[in-house]
């Protein structure tokens, strides 16, 4: 089955932690195809994750961010990223 790229972004759990170090957690559970960061004041995980499905994505992306020690509130995707996908 053909992969594609899907793009998507988890907003995570506020814990106290400093951002390089979850960033640094976040690669070491295989989450090298993120960008972590913090928007006012909220972590978040970009993540742009080559699968076979979208949920193959996103099920693969939650594992790393718990294997991080992460917890996920909600996980966010664009309208353009929507538009794009192939129908049927």
């Amino acid at each position: 089955m053909a992969t594609r790229v899907f793009e998507f972004t988890f907003w995570l759990a506020d814990e106290p932690r400093e951002l390089l170090d979850w960033s640094n957690q976040l690669y070491d559970a295989g989450a090298d195809d993120s960008s972590p960061g913090i928007c006012n004041g909220m972590p978040y995980v970009a993540f742009h994750r080559e699968a076979a499905s979208f949920e193959d994505a996103v099920r693969s992306a939650h594992r790393d961010v718990q294997t991080a020690g992460c917890r996920v509130l909600r996980c966010e995707i664009e309208e353009q990223e929507l538009a794009s996908w192939p129908q049927g």
